[in-house]
C-alpha cells in the first residue's frame, strides 16, 4: 500500500508503521488518521504479521493535532469527522488482534500521547516526553484515555496528568506504570525492533486471546475470567501451535509458531 503520511514496511513478522510528517513533528491530520487506520487494517489481515510497531519519523513521535489544519471553512461535520478519526485509530489499536508496540522517539503530546497509550507496550527513548495538554488549552481528551489512564496509573495520578498537563519523561512513565521500558536514545529504534521481534516469536493465537482477556478483565467478575480462561485453554489445545510448543519443550529447542 502507498501512503503519503506514513512509512510502512513488513519484515520478519513485524509491521512497522512510522508517522511521516516530520516537518510538522508528525502532527495529525485527517489524512494521517485515515491512512493509519488503513495500515492497521492491512496489518491485522496479513497472516505474516505478528506484531505492529508504531513510531514517528524525525524528532517526534507525534505532537498532537496540526493546528494549521483547523482553519476557517471547515464545517461542523468536518471537524467531527476529524475528531472521530482519532477515536477510530485508538479503538483499533486497543482491539487489534495482534500486539502493538509504540516506540516513542521524541515528543508524544495530546493525540500523540493518546495513540501511544492505546498500544499494548509503550517504549520511550531516554529523552522522550509524554503529555496531555488538552485541558491547558481549553480542549478535551480523546482516544479513550479517560477509560484507559485510570486503569494504568490509578485515578489520583490520572487526574494529575490530565488536569495539570505536565510532560513526563520515560523514567517517570515507567515508575507510575504508564510505560513498559526506557531505552537509550542511541539505537532506540533498533532496540524497539528487537523488543517487537521477541513478541513476534510467541504463539500468535495465544497472544490474541491474552490481549482480549486482559483488556476485558476489569469489566468481568472472577468467575467470568475463569470461564473465559477455560475456553481459551481448551481452544489453543486444538491448535498446531500448541503441539509445536509441547514438542519444542520436549526437544529442548525454540518453537516455531505458525498461527494455526
Amino acid at each position: 500500500m502507498e501512503f503519503e503520511t506514513l512509512i510502512h514496511s513488513t519484515r520478519d513478522g513485524i509491521a512497522e508503521i512510522r508517522l511521516n510528517r516530520p516537518h510538522r513533528l508528525n502532527a495529525v491530520t485527517q489524512q494521517l488518521y485515515d491512512e493509519l487506520n488503513a495500515a492497521l487494517s492491512a496489518a491485522e489481515a496479513d497472516r505474516a504479521v505478528r506484531v505492529v510497531l508504531l513510531t514517528g519519523e524525525g524528532r517526534a513521535f507525534c505532537v498532537g493535532a496540526d493546528l494549521k489544519e483547523h482553519k476557517a471553512g471547515r464545517t461542523a461535520f468536518d471537524r467531527r469527522q476529524y475528531l472521530k478519526g482519532e477515536q477510530d485509530v485508538c479503538r483499533r489499536l486497543l482491539r487489534l488482534q495482534k500486539p502493538v508496540v509504540a516506540a516513542v522517539n521524541g515528543y508524544a503530546l495530546g493525540a500523540g500521547a493518546e495513540m501511544a497509550l492505546a498500544a499494548d507496550f509503550l517504549l520511550m527513548a531516554q529523552s522522550a516526553q509524554l503529555g496531555l495538554p488538552e485541558i491547558s488549552i481549553g480542549n478535551f481528551l480523546g482516544g479513550g484515555v479517560t477509560w484507559l489512564l485510570p486503569r494504568l496509573v490509578g485515578l489520583a495520578k490520572a487526574r494529575e496528568l490530565v488536569f495539570l498537563g505536565e510532560r513526563i519523561g520515560g523514567e517517570e512513565a515507567v515508575r507510575i506504570g504508564l510505560a513498559s521500558r526506557v531505552l537509550a536514545d542511541e539505537g532506540f529504534l533498533d532496540a524497539a525492533r528487537a523488543f517487537a521481534a521477541k513478541l513476534a516469536g510467541k504463539a500468535p493465537l495465544s497472544m490474541q486471546l491474552a490481549k482480549e482477556q486482559l483488556n476485558l478483565s476489569a469489566e468481568r467478575t472472577l468467575d467470568a475470567c475463569l470461564t473465559a480462561e477455560l475456553e481459551g485453554m481448551t481452544f489453543v489445545g486444538t491448535t498446531r501451535d500448541w503441539q509445536e510448543g509441547v514438542d519444542a519443550f520436549a526437544e529442548k529447542r525454540a518453537p516455531v509458531f505458525r498461527g494455526e
